[in-house]
């Protein structure tokens, strides 16, 4: 099995459909603390909508269009990072994160994202990585900072969620801007 160290006690690997009992405990933990930046946290609340979620990644990425990891701290998913909005063409994506609170403060979705965004230029060949979160999202905008992305703008009320519209800011790195963080 596929599995990165990413360090005190901390490993990334694939989530798949059939782990969805284990996601479905997860977002039970995480939900409120990921539902207001991860718009899936809220659908994926039963056996069949956490397959559903996960089956949407795998499919994404058996057409080669996206992957989910997840991070598990001790042998306990507590995260993980995704790439989706693939487009194959421009070769650009967009790359996503979700942690529990008690994965916090270790820098799990800084190492987690940087393995995928270093796989994505240097074994997928794309060449645009974004990253997309609300502007009161600081967690999410201090992630793609020390990712080295350039903020790129605001789209303004762009994402809808929960009946209120919400703006987006925009990060990217392009493929031979991107340094690896330690």
């Amino acid at each position: 099995m596929f599995k990165v160290d990413l360090g005190g006690g901390a490993e990334l690997r694939p989530l798949e459909p059939w782990q969805a009992e284990e996601f479905l405990a997860h977002m039970d933990r995480a939900r409120s603390f990921v539902d207001p930046w991860i718009a899936w946290a809220s659908r994926s609340t039963t056996l069949e909508t956490a397959t559903k979620t996960l089956q949407q990644y795998a499919d994404m990425q058996a057409r080669g269009e996206g992957r989910i990891l997840g991070i598990w701290l001790d042998d306990v998913l507590v995260g993980g990072v995704m790439a989706f909005r693939w487009d194959t063409y421009a070769d650009a994506c967009e790359v996503g994160c979700w942690l529990e609170e008690a994965g916090t403060g270790r820098g799990l979705i800084t190492k987690a994202a940087g393995r995928l965004i270093d796989w994505l230029f240097t074994e997928r060949g794309i060449q645009r990585v974004e990253w997309h979160c609300r502007p009161d999202n600081v967690a999410s905008s201090n992630v793609a900072r020390r990712l080295g992305m350039k903020h790129e703008g605001t789209l303004r009320s762009n994402f809808p969620w929960q009946g209120v519209r919400h703006d987006s800011e925009v990060w990217a790195v392009l493929a031979p801007e991107w340094a690896y963080p330690n």
